[in-house]
């Protein structure tokens, strides 16, 4: 008998095909909402009009957009990669502290105590800043923190536990471990991170008064620019064949490791990228939202990004930033108008997902429309 050679060909990507028409389109749409529309509807419609949109509205957005990068940066972990973190919080709180502790010290003399230490120093009795404020004065080696910090800790971690080849429902324990005693360290007072009220009564973002319409304006603009970029990026990588080797280590590691790949390196890799992501949307938040405290660390913070990855629909891409924009415009709506029925609602919700919509959202969107056109016949 002659041996008979049988290769498998997954498609590879087309270099420079990062989207198809259809897909430029949404995004040249998407910036034209966010650089345009918004800030005219904002800032030169007036209060009176139907077509004016309102602070609350512009913040709410922008607080929601946050949350989208998060969805999108748990989508690259969980959706590509099989690696379901519940710790994510986590690095999204650290992203705000930081953030949070150069608005801080733009407060200045204007705080109750009219002291260069922020409030909550003085009314502790400290006499001078603690070491893990020493680049706080300044706003440039914040945002080098914003990036450094999370990424460390992610590296730090993911390395000894992709190393020990810890995965499924234990890494996702090991992760919320990790974010729940993270948020007991920052609960206690003497760590020099606020406590329980952590950072709140921000003035100033580089000289400029945060109250004002046009700053709010600008960080909503960056915030969307952000999302967007983040979005292009995440669709490269899972275009490239970086991306690819992923998605074979979330279906069949073993043989990933068998065909001579290091699984090891391509995890830590998109785990450490995914925390930074989340590091950013926290640096995003903290001044759009007026405040940081450790409950952005808590369980429930961490378990509603994956929710909105799931709702959203996994390994999409565009599945976890519905999801975010679903669940969060509801949980607005609920807690308005009905807020004894919010934390019901999105147990249904999730329990629905779990058991009827697995592709989530976008799943169903897609199933809908293959419905709708006729049938491709050969």
């Amino acid at each position: 008998m002659s041996a008979t050679r049988v290769e498998f060909a997954l498609p590879t990507p087309r270099r420079g095909l990062l989207l198809n028409r259809a897909g430029w389109l949404a995004v040249a749409a998407a910036l034209l909402v966010v650089t345009v529309l918004v800030p005219v509807l904002h800032l030169l419609v007036p209060a009176d009009s139907m077509f004016h949109m309102s602070e609350y509205s512009v913040a709410l957005i922008g607080k929601i957009m946050c949350y989208a990068i998060c969805a999108l940066a748990m989508d690259l972990i969980w959706g590509y990669t099989g690696i379901l973190s519940l710790g994510h919080g986590l690095f999204f709180a650290l992203g705000g502290y930081a953030m949070g502790m150069t608005l801080m010290r733009e407060i200045g003399r204007e705080g109750n105590y009219k002291s260069d230490l922020p409030d909550f120093m003085v009314f502790l009795d400290w006499k001078e800043l603690p070491w893990q404020w020493a680049w706080s004065d300044s706003f440039a080696l914040q945002m080098l923190l914003v990036v450094a910090v999370p990424g460390l800790l992610a590296l730090v971690f993911g390395y000894f536990a992709f190393r020990s080849r810890i995965k499924g429902v234990y890494f996702s324990i090991i992760t919320q471990a990790m974010t729940f005693a993270a948020m007991l360290l920052f609960f206690r007072n003497e760590t020099g991170f606020g406590g329980n009220n952590g950072f709140t009564d921000f003035k100033r973002i580089l000289g400029v008064p945060l109250a004002q319409p046009s700053t709010r304006t600008v960080l909503f603009v960056l915030t969307g620019l952000t999302l967007i970029g983040f979005y292009l990026m995440a669709r490269a990588i899972v275009n490239s064949k970086f991306g690819r080797v992923l998605q074979a280590i979330r279906d069949a590691e073993s043989r990933v490791m068998f065909t001579g790949y290091d699984p090891l390196s391509y995890k830590l890799a998109i785990w450490v990228l995914s925390a930074v992501m989340c590091g950013v949307a926290g640096a995003l938040y903290v001044p759009q939202v007026g405040i940081i405290n450790p409950g952005e660390m808590s369980a429930a913070a961490s378990i509603e990004i994956a929710i909105w990855t799931a709702v959203g629909g996994r390994a999409s891409l565009i599945g976890p930033i519905v999801g975010a924009f679903f669940v969060n415009g509801a949980k607005s709506w609920f807690t308005q108008m009905v807020p004894e029925f919010w934390l019901y609602f999105l147990g249904a919700l999730f329990i629905a997902v779990t058991l009827y919509l697995p592709d989530g959202l976008v799943g169903l969107a897609r199933k809908f429309s293959k419905k709708q056109r006729p049938e491709e016949r050969a």
